[in-house]
């Protein structure tokens, strides 16, 4: 049943990273429905986002490695687009360096996350009726600036529920930026920020890690890697056509759902 779980989690971890609709919310979500401790997952949930990182890494890899060796060779467009995701990520390590305990209490309210995606969906309706993106040229044309204020809009995200993809989107668009390059921007932005987090979590709860937690999380990233690949693929191609007010909507419904059976179980 422990390894039917991972598969589980790994399943919401890979639809919902890259989706504005919270991959930790419906983490913890998930984990109260399967009636587990939501502490005792917590790491766990944390530890196989990895995977949805990898699924981004492999589908850009031509284009991270465009920018690698084009960084060394002093090509402007390459320093600029690392130049804006290191802009981007760098409010979340302050924020999160000084307010991790205070975020990682948070890990286990499932009641702030139904309210988080509530608040979260009627924002994106916000964002999307009032916002007047434009064509941006891309990551690396966004100005120092945008790519600040991004950053700083992103760390809503340490409430979980509010989404980490949500907000970076939600964020770029209300300052001009289109919906495609807003949307890369967040998976891009993805890669330092998952990652940083998920080796400082591991680092923290290192000793309560054993070898069985090893396999449990090497499924779940697994299972994550392989679902967010087929989900990215999709998500753009959505987004495109539909714009996010599907998402805000189901965000509203699941929210709404959860608080109503937070209050009577």
């Amino acid at each position: 049943m422990i390894w039917l779980t991972a598969i589980i989690l790994g399943i919401v971890e890979g639809l919902t990273e890259f989706l504005p609709v919270s991959s930790t919310g419906h983490l913890i979500l998930a984990t109260e429905l399967l009636g587990y401790d939501a502490s005792k997952w917590a790491v766990f949930n944390i530890a196989i986002q990895p995977g949805a990182i990898l699924a981004i890494v492999v589908l850009y890899r031509h284009l991270f490695w465009d920018m690698f060796v084009g960084f060394f060779r002093r090509d402007p467009v390459a320093i600029a687009f690392v130049r804006n995701l290191l802009l981007a990520f760098f409010p979340a390590v302050i924020l999160g360096l000084a307010f991790g305990d205070q975020i990682e209490m948070l890990l286990e309210n499932a009641v702030v996350v139904a309210w988080a995606l509530v608040i979260g969906g009627f924002g994106i309706l916000l964002v999307e009726r009032f916002a007047k993106p434009r064509e941006s040229g891309g990551v690396a044309a966004l100005s120092t600036r945008q790519s600040i204020l991004i950053g700083i809009v992103q760390c809503l995200a340490m409430i979980p529920g509010v989404s980490r993809s949500g907000a970076t989107i939600m964020g770029a668009m209300s300052l001009g930026v289109d919906r495609k390059t807003a949307a890369e921007f967040s998976f891009f932005l993805a890669l330092p920020t998952l990652s940083g987090a998920t080796a400082l979590q591991l680092f923290k709860h290192r000793d309560a890690i054993t070898g069985d937690d090893l396999g449990l999380i090497g499924v779940g990233a697994f299972v994550s890697f392989i679902v967010a690949w087929i989900v990215i693929k999709a998500f753009l191609a959505v987004v495109t056509r539909y714009g996010f007010a599907p998402f805000a909507w189901y965000r509203i419904i699941i929210g709404a759902a959860a608080l109503v059976w937070l209050a009577l179980r």
